[in-house]
């Protein structure tokens, strides 16, 4: 599976900024003026692992050639900035919603920078400013609920089941209830995956899991990460883990700079991560994910699955006839196989385990499936 997120936010509060900086090119035209973005900009950005070229070393030593590394990707979806009235035609931004429909999570970017150089357009506070994006994103949803049609006459229980779901998620936008509270509200009863499963099929913007980056300047962000996400949560309040804090220019300084010097900038600033690593840890949190690994003469690489995911689910994300024909799989974690030099020195040392197609995938299990005919 492809983790996909979406950018969205205001004009000029550093969404192209932060686009081209994961992207390490500049795809997006981030200028000076609203509605720069005139097209969405899709970028797939390789996901930081630092195991894998663990493994690959490990591959190399044992067979004298060292495999290709390949990562899990993230995509992200940059469009054009929202505005106030957006769902009645204001802007831009509202034609490309659609592009983040098929998107799993949603990236508020808001600013909370001053740049007399850079003009604001619409944006106030980042308080207001996600509750008139969250609102636009709101009020697109109810033109697409508004548009589902009441099943008449005689009709099948599922679809008088769809049909009220329709009608709740209609009343509770109308009540100003995003979408993902009015399914939260049905967590413990027995319908509520059909509940997600409508929101799924509609493509609901206001269902889809959030994150919240806070685009600050240089010196508010030396005053640490960490204590200036606990005061943007509690001025939002969001959970801390929904809230990211960086700077989007350093983050585009970061960029341009060889791997080893952007550690060393990082660490004069005082950061452990770079934005980019930040961002993606917190969406695979929010949604629930996790990595497994594969290692051999092909390659070296990371594959992106759900928390809780079986050994047959996991195959078939390699390839869907792997999910039918998987027999058993054999499994290694990370650090055994690289203390014990690989899938082979792990089975001499007891480590590398044979478990059946239900057994569940941990994060960074190192896995070889056995498939049959």
């Amino acid at each position: 599976m492809s983790l996909s997120v979406g950018i969205v936010g205001l004009p000029n509060v550093g969404k192209s900024t932060l686009f081209n900086a994961l992207l390490k090119r500049q795809q997006a035209l981030a200028v000076n003026y609203p509605f720069a973005t005139i097209e969405p900009n899709l970028g797939i950005v390789p996901v930081p692992d630092s195991r894998l070229e663990e493994l690959a070393l490990v591959v190399e030593k044992n067979s004298g050639k060292k495999p290709p590394i390949k990562p899990a990707t993230v995509e992200f979806v940059d469009i054009a900035g929202l505005v106030k009235g957006a769902s009645q035609g204001e802007g831009l931004g509202n034609q490309f919603l659609a592009h983040i429909r098929e998107t799993q999570i949603i990236c508020h970017v808001l600013r909370d920078f001053e740049d007399e150089n850079v003009i604001r357009e619409g944006a106030v506070s980042p308080k207001e400013d996600l509750a008139t994006v969250r609102m636009e994103l709101m009020l697109a949803d109810l033109t697409t609920l508004e548009k589902q049609v009441e099943p008449k006459g005689k009709v099948e229980k599922e679809a008088k089941l769809r049909w009220q779901i329709v009608t709740d998620l209609t009343g509770g936008i109308k009540n100003s209830l995003p979408a993902s509270q009015v399914i939260a509200q049905h967590a413990a009863n027995l319908d509520f995956e059909d509940y997600q499963q409508v929101a799924k099929e509609l493509s609901l913007l206001s269902a889809k899991a959030e994150l919240i980056v806070i685009n600050v300047s240089e010196n508010r962000l030396s005053q640490g990460v960490d204590n200036i996400t606990q005061l943007f949560a509690q001025e939002l309040g969001e959970p801390p883990e929904k809230v990211l804090v960086m700077c989007n220019q350093i983050e585009s300084d970061v960029s341009s700079l060889s791997d080893d010097d952007a550690k060393l900038y990082l660490t004069e600033l005082g950061l452990k991560q770079s934005g980019l690593e930040r961002l993606i840890q917190g969406a695979y949190q929010t949604l629930g994910l996790q990595s497994f690994l594969t290692a051999g003469e092909i390659e070296a690489r990371a594959w992106t699955i759900k928390k809780g995911c079986t050994a047959r689910q996991a195959a078939g994300v390699i390839h869907s006839d792997f999910e039918k024909k998987i027999i058993s799989v054999k499994v290694v974690s990370f650090v055994d196989y690289i203390q014990l030099g690989g899938l082979k020195g792990a089975k001499e040392q007891g480590r590398l385990r044979t478990e059946g197609r239900d057994y569940i995938m941990q994060e960074g299990d190192v896995v070889e499936f056995m498939i049959g005919s």
